[in-house]
């Protein structure tokens, strides 16, 4: 990206935003294409190696300590949301939703949606999931996380007003052949979303 086509999407004030940002991996370099960046992570250690990052030269980087599902932003503040690897990581399914909601409510309309998280597939069919709830399970780390199947996490984005985009289909990533062992990492389904 040319300086001149960052400081174009500067110039139309796009606003990125990335939910879980852990060190910047994502933040900074979509900063540096001349975007206006929030990135929020529960971690302090990471917020601060993120900002010890060299810092945007053409757009604008901002990093919160906030859980994903409380947003410190006003509604409909942003053209892109990023959650990669992060809202698996919730505890429950209220977790879940509360954080796909805080998305939703600071998502402008037509607001784009990428998702990185992790497939049920990752777990071994007859996995029980934790009592009272439907896609949270114990069994890949020994503490509650998420692990949809393709049709939770599409009724799950849809409930929260998110339809599949496109751009980038709903792919999963890792999922063993038949008749072959698990890498032993986990199953990802990585795609896009638009905001109604």
């Amino acid at each position: 990206m040319t300086f001149v086509e960052g400081e174009r999407k500067r110039q139309l004030g796009l606003r990125v935003l990335d939910v879980g940002c852990g060190v910047g991996r994502n933040a900074v370099p979509i900063a540096d294409s001349g975007v206006e960046v929030l990135g929020i992570d529960l971690s302090w250690p990471m917020l601060q190696a993120a900002n010890a990052r060299p810092r945007p030269t053409t757009g604008r980087l901002h990093l919160a300590l906030s859980p994903m599902d409380i947003i410190p932003a006003r509604d409909q503040a942003f053209d892109v949301l990023i959650a990669h690897g992060v809202w698996n990581l919730a505890s429950s399914g209220a977790e879940f939703r509360r954080a796909v909601g805080e998305a939703a409510r600071v998502a402008k309309s037509g607001a784009g949606l990428f998702v990185f998280t992790f497939s049920r597939h990752t777990l071994p069919e007859d996995a029980t999931p934790v009592q009272g709830e439907t896609f949270v399970f114990t069994q890949f780390s020994g503490r509650p996380q998420c692990f949809l199947t393709a049709e939770q996490l599409r009724a799950e984005m849809a409930a929260c007003g998110f339809a599949p985009d496109g751009t980038v289909p709903l792919r999963e990533h890792n999922r063993p052949r038949p008749g072959h062992l698990p890498s032993g990492g986990p199953v990802i389904y990585e795609g896009t979303f638009r905001h109604g």
